[in-house]
């Protein structure tokens, strides 16, 4: 019996370059079934020609806007033929058994719907970003990840379910895709994925750390560790995660510590070192909740 197919779906957005690395990478891999697809999201200043010029078995689509890490993942989707589909961030490099026991894992459990395996910061000796995830704060809106930081000795070689996978690297089932809906585009950028998994978990499905896969992550390349676009969305949309996920209790205590005591310190830590511009993406990030947004809608495939 043949492998299942597996979509592999990236994102590219003015940077054609560090694409190339992860698709250079992607060529290492010992999976026989599997397609490439990246979606370029209207880079504003830097052809994406040298993705097909280099990698010509990759489909390059290209988008004619900006839609977003969800909408591009999405768009991703609604041209794939795989069982499974990979979404793989372009700052990453893989090694080459990765998607045996990814696809291993969702095969061997049909309750598994989401999996990511671990995932270590490229360029350092071995220290782990990902190694499962025990779940998002109510109060802060911030995740606790197992390994952070760690080096990585084997200690987090055991898979099983986590609470929350990792963007950066993570598998779904088709058949769950057109269950339980598509990315939500109401994100744009960060806590889209988590957000997503909290999705797939209501449907009864698990959220699974596959421990023998391995994904190296450059992280931020496209964004920036220090941008106010980066400041402006992490608030955003840990606001809107919170008001998403939580329900009861936990939605008015964690909102309220939100905003009463996470924004007031961002602020003045901004103030304090004059960085004007996050001051007022921070802010510009939590007036968008006060425009009256459906922050429950969500994407579906069509049957």
């Amino acid at each position: 019996m043949a492998e299942p197919l597996v979509s592999i779906i990236s994102i590219n957005y003015n940077q054609a370059r560090v694409t190339c690395a992860m698709l250079a990478s992607l060529r290492t891999l010992t999976y026989p079934r599997y397609e490439v697809i990246v979606v370029d999201n209207a880079s504003p200043t830097e052809d994406p020609a040298p993705i097909t010029d280099e990698f010509p078995e990759v489909r390059l689509i290209r988008s004619a806007r900006n839609l977003g890490f969800a909408g591009g993942n999405n768009l991703g989707i609604r041209a794939s033929n795989g069982a499974y589909c990979l979404f793989l961030n372009n700052d990453t490099e893989v090694t080459p058994h990765l998607l045996e026991p990814l696809v291993a894992a969702l095969e061997a459990d049909s309750r598994r719907g989401i999996v990511s395996p671990k995932i270590v910061f490229h360029g350092t000796r071995g220290l782990i970003q990902y190694a499962g995830c025990a779940g998002i704060s109510p109060w802060t809106g911030r995740s606790h990840v197992t390994g952070y930081l760690e080096p990585d000795r084997g200690q987090h070689d055991t898979s099983g379910a986590t609470a929350l996978i990792h963007g950066a690297a993570m598998m779904v089932p088709t058949r769950i895709i057109r269950e339980v809906g598509l990315m939500p585009e109401l994100y744009f950028l960060y806590y889209e994925e988590l957000d997503w998994c909290e999705m797939i978990k209501r449907r009864g499905y698990l959220s699974y750390y596959e421990a023998g896969a391995t994904v190296y992550h450059k992280e931020s390349v496209s964004v920036g560790q220090g941008s106010p676009l980066r400041t402006f969305y992490l608030n955003r949309n840990r606001l809107l995660y919170i008001r998403r996920n939580t329900r009861g209790w936990r939605f008015w205590s964690g909102s309220l510590f939100f905003l009463s005591v996470a924004v007031p310190k961002n602020s003045l830590v901004f103030a304090a070192r004059r960085q004007w511009a996050h001051l007022r993406a921070l802010w510009q990030g939590l007036r968008w909740h006060a425009q009256g947004q459906d922050v429950h809608r969500n994407h579906f495939l069509p049957s």
